[in-house]
């Protein structure tokens, strides 16, 4: 169980926070008929999703180091756009007119990018290779817009997907439905919840941005539905909502396994 699930059940007042209170808090909570609990994971479950930490982390420190150049560049006068292909080349083009110790620093950073590079190159290599060996990765890869690296990390988050019932419950697991705000018998739906693994809701976004982006060259029901979709809703709507699909069709392809049968 989640700790945020079991807090509501620790007794405040004197008792207050220890571990008998911890130990009474997880007793009641574990007999809710309606409670959730984590999936457990397997160890080879827990090895691949290392890989996936490591290779995100990697990444998160490729982008700070670049928003670095370019502020430290600024600092000297030289304005960069976002674009971290465009701050490399300007970087690496005004390298050697920086002054004293910032052409050193400038450089070094750009060596870091480098070498995060091809670290990060190295961890896709690592989990194309752990697709290829898992025939449930290569039918999840069937799905438009899930390639390697959202296929093993749904399989080393939730294994078969036994703990759901639904895939509509996935998806909520993920954060990607809108939160209720009803009352009075009048449903209100705001946005996503964004509960969750951020990492894996960002997978899923950007395999359905690959999808939108593709879908005008396409005439299958899912392009359409799609295109139909981001004409009438917006398209970080139909982002969300082709994410949402995806996150369901995961499920059913995992729960069902060879039954399961791509969408027209």
């Amino acid at each position: 169980m989640a700790p945020k699930f079991v807090a509501p059940y620790r007794l405040s007042g004197k008792q207050g926070k220890n571990d008998a209170a911890d130990a009474a808090a997880i007793c009641e909570a574990v007999q809710r008929p309606h409670m959730r609990f984590v999936p457990i994971k397997t160890v080879e479950q827990q090895g691949q999703l290392c890989v996936h930490r490591v290779r995100q982390g990697f990444i998160e420190q490729r982008t700070a180091t670049i928003n670095r150049i370019r502020g430290l560049l600024a600092e000297l006068g030289i304005v960069l756009p976002l674009k971290a292909s465009t701050i490399r080349r300007e970087a690496m083009a005004h390298l050697e007119d920086l002054p004293g110790w910032a052409n050193t620093v400038v450089g070094d950073l750009l060596s870091q990018v480098s070498h995060l590079d091809k670290r990060v190159e190295q961890y896709d290599q690592h989990i194309a290779q752990i697709a290829k060996e898992d025939s449930r990765s290569q039918q999840l890869m069937r799905l438009p817009g899930v390639g390697p690296a959202t296929a093993t990390a749904i399989l080393a988050m939730i294994g078969n997907g036994h703990e759901f019932k639904c895939g509509r419950q996935f998806a909520a697991w993920l954060g990607l439905v809108p939160g209720q705000y009803s009352s009075g018998g009048k449903a209100r739906l705001g946005h996503i919840t964004k509960a969750g693994d951020a990492y894996m809701r960002s997978l899923l976004v950007l395999g359905a941005r690959a999808v939108l982006n593709r879908a005008k060259n396409k005439s299958d029901s899912t392009s359409r539905w799609a295109i139909a979709l981001a004409e009438r809703r917006g398209y970080w709507r139909a982002i969300v909502a082709i994410a949402a699909k995806n996150a369901r069709m995961a499920w059913a392809s995992l729960t069902l396994g060879e039954r399961f049968a791509m969408p027209a």
